[in-house]
């Protein structure tokens, strides 16, 4: 598992729309978070990237990007994008042992996938914070992030 002040992992995705999403240099000089969901077809996962697009002009305001990996396909992942209009990158098949090696995250079994894990991280790219689920339930949110991000933005100013 990753510790606060890791520094996060180089790792490579295909992205929804073309190209790749590279972590962390893609968030560099960006306080970011990297959501780890479980597939298109988690009712939960669904609900927390959902609720991450809301938040989208707050998580701007604050200098926070948001980027989503899971194990879907293009098309699964490309649907979950249209479906939430979601404006973060989002990653497709990534490779769930592989993620799991070098990040901690717990992978789910049948079917296989990441379950939920989620890093804010800080603009240098070390992890400040990690949430690992064991299952499809436990999970950053971003109210959360938000505050969190803001008690760190005062602590630096002192």
């Amino acid at each position: 598992m990753l510790q606060n002040n890791d520094v996060f992992p180089s790792l490579v995705f295909a992205r929804v729309g073309g190209g790749e999403i590279h972590l962390p240099a893609d968030l560099a000089g960006w306080f970011g978070v990297v959501l780890f969901h479980r597939g298109s077809w988690c009712p939960y996962c669904n609900a927390q990237l959902a609720a991450f697009a809301r938040a989208a002009d707050e998580f701007a305001e604050e200098g926070i990007k948001v980027v989503s990996v899971s194990v879907d396909d293009r098309e699964k992942s490309e649907m979950l994008v249209e479906k939430h209009k979601l404006g973060f990158p989002v990653a497709y098949g990534a490779d769930a042992r592989a993620v799991s090696a070098v990040t901690g995250a717990f992978v789910n079994d049948d079917p296989v996938c990441l379950q939920a894990t989620g890093f804010v991280l800080n603009p240098d790219g070390r992890v400040v914070t990690a949430v690992y689920s064991t299952r499809a339930i436990g999970r950053l949110m971003p109210a959360d992030v938000l505050g969190f991000v803001r008690h760190l933005k005062s602590l630096a100013k002192r």
